[in-house]
């Protein structure tokens, strides 16, 4: 009996191949038509053929010539940057920071706007977004995805925010205003979760599946990466871990009020703050969420600095971080936990070395505890990379007609 034939199967191998050669001079950069059949293990003439489909439809042109033996200059070829455009947003308390990066994620253009005196989010958001594209060079319509980096909690379902203490104007509602204002794609995420795809992308998280990152900044939170996706729960509150109810402080009872949650109460800027400040290592008053974040990074490294002086800031908040780690590990065991967020950052391999002698005397679990391996802006990295996977995926896998 003859074998079934599959319809669309020279298709499919056509897509396949065309995904895999873009990925190629992503990655490597300008490439010859040989060199593009040698990696790929294609034909020749496959190999051009190839090349003269994805030149057609203009997400490859041609760079420059390479130089060989007898005969013409091969011609490099690379991936057409215009080709699309993604704009990656964090939004804080006090400011919005936007990005825009072409297909090849190169970021061409970056703008930055205080938050404090307006009450339009939309408003906020469009301005960052069209500036971003403007600096970028490109048009509003050639940006294929928006993707923001937000704190609180995104609904896994409608991909909405439903709960943000740090930003009360921004509602339920908010994404499908934002996606008629701009006329493109917007998703939402929470900005803990994108920091840990900046750290599996580049950071210290790279190459490892399974890994948590704990986020120690002016409050504190979790990302969850299982299988090397995030986690986000039912809900979109896996990872919340400031309101993990912890011993030694009081556990608030209704989480709308303004009260701080317990493990916030115990970890966050504030306590960090205080600990370095009873142990001779004070910093000024800061009110804004940001600038208290940055003063409690300024105490840890004081403490560092300090050398044997400063150890016991540290241990204490080894021995904070220890219990919300330990929480986390016993249930999920990953091999590896990324202390990130400005405290975590500054800490170092100081803070990091203490919260995994102390996670792994109170507990059975005996994760590798690290530092962030990202210096800058690791949630609108990972907006960016976030909204160039998905773009790549929609721009590589339409390349046959």
């Amino acid at each position: 009996m003859s074998a079934t034939r599959l319809p669309g199967t020279p298709r499919l191998l056509r897509a396949l191949n065309d995904r895999a050669a873009l990925e190629l001079l992503l990655e490597r950069g300008p490439l010859t038509r040989a060199r593009i059949g040698e990696l790929t293990g294609l034909s020749k003439v496959t190999a051009s053929q190839l090349v003269e489909r994805l030149e057609e439809r203009g997400l490859v042109a041609r760079v420059g010539e390479q130089a060989g033996g007898r005969g013409p200059n091969a011609q490099l070829y690379a991936v057409r940057p215009g080709s699309a455009y993604v704009v990656g947003v964090d939004v804080g308390a006090e400011r919005v920071v936007a990005a825009c990066a072409d297909i090849t994620g190169t970021v061409a253009g970056r703008v930055e706007q205080s938050t404090k005196d307006t009450d339009d989010p939309v408003g906020v958001v469009h301005n960052a977004v069209v500036q971003a594209a403007s600096s970028a060079g490109a048009e509003l319509s050639a940006v294929r995805r928006v993707v923001l980096g937000t704190p609180g909690l995104v609904d896994p379902q409608t991909g909405d925010i439903t709960f943000a203490f740090n930003l009360p104007r921004w509602h339920s509602g908010l994404l499908a205003a934002l996606r008629e204002d701009l006329d493109t794609p917007v998703v939402f995420e929470n900005d803990v979760n994108l920091a840990a795809v900046a750290e599996a992308q580049s950071g210290a998280a790279r190459g490892t599946a399974d890994f948590v990152l704990v986020w120690v900044d002016a409050g504190v939170g979790l990302a969850i990466m299982l299988g090397g996706r995030l986690h986000h729960g039912s809900s979109g509150a896996a990872g919340e871990i400031g309101y993990l109810p912890v011993p030694g402080v009081p556990i608030p009872r209704d989480v709308s009020r303004r009260a701080k949650p317990a493990f916030q109460q115990l970890a966050g800027a504030d306590a960090v703050r205080a600990v370095a400040a009873e142990r001779g290592f004070a910093t000024p008053d800061a009110a804004e969420q940001g600038v208290a974040a940055a003063r409690a990074a300024e105490a840890v490294q004081a403490a560092i600095a300090a050398g044997e002086a400063g150890g016991p800031v540290l241990d204490e908040l080894a021995r904070r971080l220890a219990l919300g780690v330990a929480s986390t590990c016993v249930v999920l065991d990953p091999p590896l936990v990324v202390l990130a967020g400005a405290v975590g950052r500054a800490g170092g391999a100081a803070l990091a070395e203490r919260v995994q002698q102390e996670v792994a005397a109170i507990t059975l679990v005996r994760p590798r505890v690290v530092s962030t391996g990202l210096t800058e802006e690791p949630i609108l990295r990972g907006a960016l990379r976030t909204a160039l996977d998905a773009v790549r995926d929609e721009v590589f896998g339409s390349t046959v007609g």
